[in-house]
């Protein structure tokens, strides 16, 4: 797993000589024992989640993260009704419906089947939702609902197997712990890279992460990520819950709703120049973002500094996986004049990250979710950043 590592503002700054560090390392020497769980540096105060007008949900700040891996403390919270206060050794999990042999499940029982650890990325199908009227205050409060870990736990598909489901069982309902009892119908032809997840990043699952179980299934929308998971049911068809119809469905340009719209499509930000990143000086800086896709692993990213006239290639890091973000640089050279900046992703499954003006016009103006349009920072000419339109490009 990459270490990751975090540019605040001050840090910035620093960088390109315009401030000091607050403190000295000579006087500032701890003097106490490490602490039981690391903290960061007090220098990094100001890279938290914070809430989006509403306590949940929580935004990570992914302008801050340098590393591809999301630190367990910053990774984006959405509850639908709190998180519940859990007990491992008494929790279970319910697996039944159309199979040979209903079991119910411990903790130990799941952590004795083999297990493995992949990357993915969870984001909320609401994420970007600002962007139909612009991005607002910055990456944060625009893309925060995105979050990527290291997962380790059990594949769906051995529990399965264990209780004898049957062929004609080609959906599931995944229920949580919550207080709501939130539940998703999943399609079974689906979830074959899905896992029953106990660790995340190397430890636990935190209690707002779905601690002590939850659902991933890599590439699907986080709605779908059932957390606190409790019970699954197999069944013929799905079962039309709130949350998959009155929630989590989706709209055409034509009004008509398309539930059981899974899979999160290709998208990416620059998080540098930012609104979080201004830029302090005319000279050469690295452009820095990500790109991400569902479907396919992430095969070319370009940059625009001029609106969307002309695209040039970034630079991907080496270390590129499906379902997983992907880093990407830039050289960038500002000479004072305004410029606007852009990212425009594609994946390995063919498909390109779009204009606004191209969603707009193939579905709802009213559209909350799966929006993955081209996000632009406008540079001004005193180097502060704000959101720009690029749909003409």
């Amino acid at each position: 797993m990459k270490r990751t590592t975090f540019l605040t503002a001050s840090l910035l700054a620093t960088e390109f000589g315009t401030r000091p560090l607050k403190g000295d390392a000579a006087s500032d020497t701890a003097e106490e024992a490490p602490a039981p769980y690391g903290r960061p540096s007090p220098h990094e105060s100001d890279v938290v989640r914070r809430p989006r007008g509403v306590p949940s949900p929580a935004l990570t700040p992914l302008a801050a993260q340098l590393g591809t891996i999301t630190p367990n403390g910053l990774f984006f919270v959405r509850d639908h009704a709190g998180i519940p206060n859990l007990d491992p050794a008494r929790h279970r999990l319910l697996v039944h419906g159309l199979v040979r042999k209903p079991l119910v499940f411990s903790l130990t029982d799941i952590a004795r089947f083999p297990s493995v650890s992949r990357n993915a990325f969870i984001e909320c199908a609401g994420n970007t939702s600002p962007g139909w009227r612009g991005l607002g205050d910055g990456v944060q409060f625009s893309h925060g609902l995105l979050s990527n870990a290291q997962w380790t736990g059990v594949p769906l598909r051995l529990i399965l197997d264990e209780v004898g489901a049957e062929r004609d069982g080609t959906w599931l309902v995944a229920e949580s712990a919550d207080g709501a009892g939130y539940d998703r119908s999943l399609p079974v032809a689906n979830l074959g890279d899905a896992l029953l997840v106990y660790g995340q990043n190397g430890e636990m699952l935190r209690p707002e992460q779905g601690y002590p179980l939850r659902l991933i299934v890599p590439g699907f929308e986080g709605s779908a990520q059932v957390k606190w998971l409790r019970r699954i049911e197999v069944v013929r068809t799905p079962v039309y819950s709130r949350e998959d119809t009155a929630q989590y469905a989706t709209l055409d340009a034509s009004g008509i709703s398309h539930p059981f719209v899974f899979t999160m499509p290709v998208k990416s930000v620059v998080t540098l120049p930012s609104p979080e990143h201004p830029l302090p000086e005319r000279g050469a800086y690295e452009c820095r973002g990500f790109a991400w896709s569902g479907r396919a692993a992430i095969r070319q990213v370009e940059i625009t500094t001029d609106g969307g006239a002309s695209w040039s290639k970034a630079t991907l890091d080496d270390a590129r996986a499906a379902q997983s973000l992907a880093r990407f640089t830039f050289p960038l050279r500002w000479d004072g004049s305004e410029m606007v900046v852009a990212s425009r992703a594609s994946d390995a499954s063919g498909d390109v990250q779009p204009t606004f003006a191209a969603l707009r016009a193939a579905r709802s103006p009213d559209l909350r979710y799966h929006l993955n349009a081209i996000a632009g920072w406008r540079v001004r000419t005193d180097g502060r950043v704000e959101s720009a339109d690029v749909s003409g490009s």
